[in-house]
């Protein structure tokens, strides 16, 4: 019984904390192979099934993602060696699976003012076959904001979650999920711990929804990763909120796991 009610409170700090779990690009393409570094995290059974959410690879061995990808995972009997990383443009059971660690972020939930929503998989064995994403040196956002360069920064998003293209339908409007894809955003806010990305297709942009937590949003025209998604609006159609990567509280949990500019 105890369990079960720790598992009840857990469940309901995370719904408290995310209001709409992240998980899937709205308004994209497929990705094909532009952004080979995108990868979805997987818990048996191994394919499209297994999808939990989306992240990035920041190092040879490590991956990155959301907290809450992985929070659960505890409660729901699915070891800390018991994930799986692909890369692949579309996930299948025939497909490549990494065999990794996830590692949560010991703060996470434990501050309303910064909820520490990142966490990385260690994977068993390095990838060599992929370029890894770059990480953001300490306060980029800050001082890109400070030198008015966020108003016209573009960013591009990506991940293997639902697919949504029909502006005007509600639920009905989502489609399959499984295969990488991106879209492009634009500049909306920043707080201490949050950047805010448009996704509203009436002004040409794009974003995420449910399938695509954890996934990357970069600097366009680049490999550089500043921010990973947690949540946006119940119909995917407004808002992105993204967790900042390069913030001190962020820095001091990834500095464990990947070298950091």
């Amino acid at each position: 019984m105890k369990s079960k009610i720790y598992v009840s409170f857990v469940v309901l700090i995370v719904a408290m904390l995310l209001v709409t779990p992240a998980l899937a690009i709205t308004f994209g393409e497929p990705d094909d192979n532009e952004h080979p570094n995108v990868g979805a995290l997987i818990v048996p059974p191994v394919g499209p099934d297994g999808l939990v959410c989306s992240g990035t690879l920041v190092a040879p061995n490590v991956f990155l993602t959301a907290a809450h990808c992985v929070a659960w995972m505890p409660y729901e009997g699915i070891p800390a060696d018991g994930v799986f990383v692909t890369f692949d443009s579309v996930i299948e059971e025939s497909g490549t699976f990494y065999p990794g660690t996830y590692h949560l972020n010991p703060k996470f939930g434990h501050d309303f003012g910064d909820l520490h929503d990142v966490a990385v998989i260690v994977l068993d064995d390095p990838i060599t076959s992929i370029i890894p994403a770059e990480l953001p040196s300490a306060g980029l956002l800050d001082d890109m904001k400070d030198a008015n360069e966020l108003k016209k920064q573009a960013f591009v998003t990506v991940g293997y979650g639902r697919v949504r293209d029909d502006k005007t339908g509600g639920w009905q409007a989502f489609e399959g999920f499984g295969e990488r894809r991106y879209a492009n955003q634009t500049y909306n806010a920043l707080t201490k711990s949050w950047l805010k990305l448009s996704m509203n297709p009436s002004t040409g942009d794009g974003g995420t929804c449910y399938g695509d937590s954890g996934g990357p949003h970069f600097l366009a025209d680049s490999n550089k990763v500043v921010s990973v998604t947690v949540t946006g609006d119940r119909y995917c159609r407004a808002t992105d909120v993204t967790y900042r990567i390069d913030t001190d509280s962020a820095r001091s949990y990834l500095e464990s796991f990947v070298d950091l500019p």
